[in-house]
């Protein structure tokens, strides 16, 4: 697979050209280091998880920085979180030299304590997470958006295998102090049967014989590296009461095939988990469209307590707000539109026509088939592929 560009370089080099630093988090292995690397040829580089660069720092960090050539791209910093504070007295020294530090680390609620703490003014934050459709049309269900694992979809379960023993014996243990890995292994194989799911620690909890605060723990884990995607419900009343649980789904859908034990496509179109596969691939790609086109992340799901239920809700520009509804069909029926036409309708009645409500209805593409553009008046259809670029305008 060629170099791809990734959608988050525009706004990447733009944020080099007004911060001193930057920040780019996201899960380990979804191509930070290739990129930085790529788009800053010169920097000089160090890898914070060689345990000679960490050595060399913590005996004397000021001399360490004093060898440091600018710019410079310090990876995997999660591993020594104080180089913050060195970096930002070296920045402050010299504040007007912009896109000189920049930051990589894959555990995104302990580096942005610290940038809060240290580097605030001082540094641009982004996310990059692995490759969207947009970026890389081969990314799909079975392999998901791993840029190595798309290169080479052949050495997927390898890979998917190798990469959960790294990220749980470095990440999980710099995280928190679990000393069962092995049990946290078998708590991310039970959480993919609850893919697309809502969230029950009880439920979680039970055959792990934990506690609930400790799934919540466990959770909180997989969400500060990444690993999960928490859909909430939407807050906003429209005169329904609402399930007030979190949707749960494991980020990246490859990963997830993976942990159910699904090892090809026609394994895929067999399983009972197949429509809940193709929810968490569409809930991803909104996800990377909003942060790869430097927004909030934003997403929600909806369902009342009468069984009404659309699968998400973006909120858009001036407080409009848009449905989407996910299905793994080929084949698309005005009946898969309803649920959307409904809350539609109860949007308008309660906030009335300035507020504008969309519909979307995202399918599997027919492979011989030409694509539909509506299914009923005031409902969009289209692919999944075509997902990200209408998410982006929205």
């Amino acid at each position: 697979m060629k170099a791809v560009t990734r959608n988050i370089q525009k706004h990447l080099l733009k944020a080099a050209k007004n911060f001193p630093a930057v920040v780019i988090t996201g899960p380990r292995r979804s191509g930070k280091t290739f990129l930085l690397r790529k788009l800053m040829p010169k920097a000089e580089y160090y890898l914070f998880e060689d345990p000679d660069i960490i050595s060399r720092f913590r005996n004397d960090p000021q001399g360490f920085l004093d060898g440091v050539k600018l710019p410079v791209i310090l990876d995997e910093i999660q591993h020594l979180p104080e180089v913050f504070n060195y970096v930002r007295s070296r920045i402050d020294a010299n504040p007007r030299r912009m896109g000189q530090w920049f930051l990589t680390g894959s555990q995104e609620s302990g580096l942005m304590r610290n940038v809060t703490e240290s580097m605030a003014g001082r540094a641009a934050v982004m996310q990059l997470l692995p490759l969207a459709v947009s970026e890389a049309p081969k990314v799909g269900m079975l392999n998901g958006g791993y840029p190595e694992v798309v290169a080479r979809p052949k050495a997927a379960r390898l890979w998917f295998s190798s990469y959960l023993q790294t990220y749980i014996e470095r990440d999980v243990r710099t995280v928190s102090a679990i000393q069962d890995l092995g049990a946290f292994r078998r708590f991310l194989s039970l959480l993919a049967t609850r893919h697309g799911q809502i969230l029950n620690k009880t439920d979680l909890s039970a055959p792990l014989s934990m506690s609930v605060p400790g799934i919540g723990k466990w959770l909180d884990i997989l969400e500060m590296t990444a690993q999960i995607i928490v859909v909430p419900p939407f807050f906003e009343s429209i005169g329904k009461r609402i399930i007030r649980s979190p949707k749960i789904f494991i980020a990246d859908p490859g990963l997830a095939c993976h942990l159910l034990g699904i090892e090809s496509e026609a394994e895929l179109e067999r399983s009972p988990f197949l429509g809940s596969i193709f929810e968490g691939l569409v809930a991803a790609e909104i996800v990377k469209a909003q942060v790869n086109a430097g927004k909030r992340r934003e997403i929600y799901y909806f369902r009342d307590q009468q069984g009404l239920e659309v699968d998400f809700v973006v909120p858009g520009k001036n407080g409009s707000m848009h449905l989407i509804e996910a299905k793994a069909s080929r084949t698309t029926k005005p009946d898969m539109v309803v649920p959307m036409r409904r809350l539609s309708e109860a949007w308008t009645k309660h906030f009335g026509p300035k507020r504008a409500v969309s519909c979307t209805l995202v399918h599997r593409p027919a492979r011989a088939a030409s694509p539909s553009r509506a299914i009923a008046e005031g409902m969009q259809v289209v692919s999944f592929k075509q997902l990200g670029e209408r998410v982006e305008k929205l």
